[in-house]
């Protein structure tokens, strides 16, 4: 993959795999992240992405999309941003998983499908996908279930963490809310901990997290 006439490591492009594969802490068995700084680790073992969001980035780009096409570990059905929460444990295969933190396009995206706004119509769109950490290693393959085991009282959507994060940077009392719910990722804590901290050096500011 090349930006600006570079060549950028990439590991966005995903191909189907039919026999298992492990997932331990560190990700899926094979995988490999680009760039360690803002991918992969702990808190984004795994990225998921639903595969009722496909038809519409379909009509936005002109083309057919297939899974995958948002460089993810799982394309998974019935689990829009709207319906699914940060710190939602599930079952999936052996092993276990808990939703850490909306997925944050990066510049990859708008490489891969020729649209230099792409990054930014899917943090708009709020139709990010989200990351797993992986609570319990175990076998995962193609077509497992994913089984809600958990979710905490008053657990904060994917769909409000993205609002509260990219749209509404000026609501303190849900970016307070978000901080602390139960399975957020460190790098989001310390996103929302730097906000909220600006505002009260400077409550006028209109502050970026």
């Amino acid at each position: 993959m090349e930006r600006r006439g570079r060549a950028a490591p990439t590991a966005i492009f995903k191909s189907p795999v039919e026999d298992g594969l492990l997932l331990s802490e560190t990700g899926l068995e094979g995988d490999e992240q680009a760039d360690l700084r803002v991918h992969g680790g702990p808190d984004k073992a795994v990225c998921a992405y639903c595969a009722e969001n496909l038809p519409y980035w379909s009509k936005v780009l002109g083309t057919c999309l297939a899974p995958g096409a948002f460089g993810e570990n799982f394309t998974v059905e019935g689990m829009p941003e709207s319906d699914v929460c940060i710190g939602d444990v599930y079952e999936v295969g052996d092993a276990v998983v808990q939703i850490s933190q909306p997925r944050q396009p990066c510049f990859k995206l708008a490489v891969r499908h020729g649209l230099p706004e792409m990054a930014l119509l899917v943090q708009e769109s709020g139709k990010t996908g989200f990351y797993l950490r992986c609570l319990e290693p175990g076998e995962v393959r193609r077509g497992d279930g994913i089984h809600l085991l958990e979710r905490a009282a008053g657990a904060v959507g994917v769909a409000e963490s993205n609002r509260i994060m990219h749209r509404d940077k000026s609501d303190m009392a849900a970016a307070e809310r978000l901080l602390e719910a139960p399975g957020l990722s460190a790098s989001w804590r310390k996103s929302l901990a730097k906000r909220l901290a600006g505002h009260i050096e400077n409550p006028t500011a209109r502050l970026d997290g």
